[in-house]
């Protein structure tokens, strides 16, 4: 279930403008329809009124909570049922954050990704994704919500914005503290642009070097890292708020002197903050966490030259680990068969900063 098909149903029974978005920012904002100045009896039109517990169950029904995995400190890692049984993750983050996820499963196969070792099973509706904010803010307030959870949002792009939109005009949520991620698809600069609710950007760097991005995230568009960052600062101008660029931190892989000095070239100046995530270790992959001294060292050292930096441990690494390990387990504990399905490049973000 989409946005629009909630609003039209409301239309169809006889809602006006004030009365669909009443009922949509309750939903979005977990109040009862009879919080304010006046009572559903005496403000929605009869046959909405009537209609309200089972459009209720309905929306109640996009997103069920599976189980929590908490860790110390404020994260946890929800596991999350849809309507059709499939499943994903949300994480509940601190400082009232919540990550959701656009996709069950992703096309883009990055090669330290749980979730892109899934393929892409099916897009998330604008509501499925909305209701995992409403899921979150069932169990702790909400303020800001970022789109790097399972999945590339760019790849299911209309229901993305719709769901972000949503949030920014009824969600009491600021435009800035709405964070699209994705790893350069080209036609997110000029869809976001032209959107009523400009989300905060962020963009999965990873490596400066061309041969090896394309190594890392093989079904990620072929763009070269100075073009995404060139395209990155014009968002960021027209916003008025940085980009974010995200580098997960393998250790041998793209920790190297040489790294830093692309790095330094590529950002140094630019409207932009750099999120050093060490890697999520996913078990049977080859990839490395680095220690956290040495991770320090190198922000410490990129922030010294000119590029702010900010190091993140990423809240999945003490809830069950990175992005897509919850799902897999739950899956195949239950011995279910999911039918794998490629539909072209599609970024993934299993081990993003969260």
């Amino acid at each position: 279930m989409n946005i629009e098909i909630i609003r039209q149903r409301l239309k169809q029974l006889g809602a006006l403008p004030l009365h669909e978005q009443r009922v949509l920012r309750d939903w979005v904002q977990v109040r009862p329809h009879h919080q304010g100045r006046r009572h559903p009896a005496d403000f929605f039109p009869r046959a909405l009124r009537d209609a309200l517990p089972e459009i209720d169950a309905e929306l109640a029904a996009l997103a069920r909570l599976v189980s929590t995995h908490t860790a110390d400190g404020e994260a946890a890692r929800l596991l999350v049922s849809l309507g059709d049984g499939q499943m994903v993750e949300t994480v509940l983050l601190p400082r009232g954050g919540v990550c959701v996820s656009s996709q069950v499963g992703c096309a883009v196969a990055c090669q330290f990704c749980m979730t892109g070792r899934a393929g892409l099973i099916r897009q998330l509706t604008s509501g499925e994704i909305v209701a995992q904010v409403v899921l979150a803010r069932s169990i702790r307030a909400v303020r800001k919500v970022v789109f790097m959870g399972m999945g590339e949002p760019a790849h299911n792009l209309d229901n993305v914005l719709e769901a972000i939109d949503l949030l920014g005009t009824e969600g009491d949520i600021g435009h800035k503290n709405l964070v699209f991620s994705t790893v350069g698809d080209v036609r997110v600069f000029g869809r976001l642009l032209m959107s009523t609710v400009k989300p905060a950007l962020a963009l999965s760097l990873h490596t400066t070097k061309p041969a090896l991005r394309a190594t890392l995230l093989p079904k990620a568009p072929r763009i070269d890292p100075a073009d995404l960052v060139a395209l990155g600062e014009d968002y960021a101008r027209h916003t008025h708020y940085p980009v974010q660029y995200q580098w997960t931190l393998m250790e041998g892989v793209n920790d190297g002197q040489d790294e830093l000095d692309g790095i330094v070239a590529l950002l140094k100046g630019k409207y932009a903050v750099l999120n050093m995530i060490p890697y999520n270790t996913v078990p049977g992959l080859p990839f490395a966490r680095p220690s956290w001294e040495r991770s320090r060292e190198i922000a410490r050292a990129l922030h010294q030259r000119g590029v702010l930096t900010k190091l993140r441990d990423s809240a999945g690494q003490d809830v069950d680990a990175g992005c897509g390990q919850l799902r897999a387990r739950a899956t195949a504990s239950v011995g279910k068969t999911i039918p794998l399905r490629q539909e072209g490049p599609a970024p993934a973000c299993g081990n993003t900063a969260h």
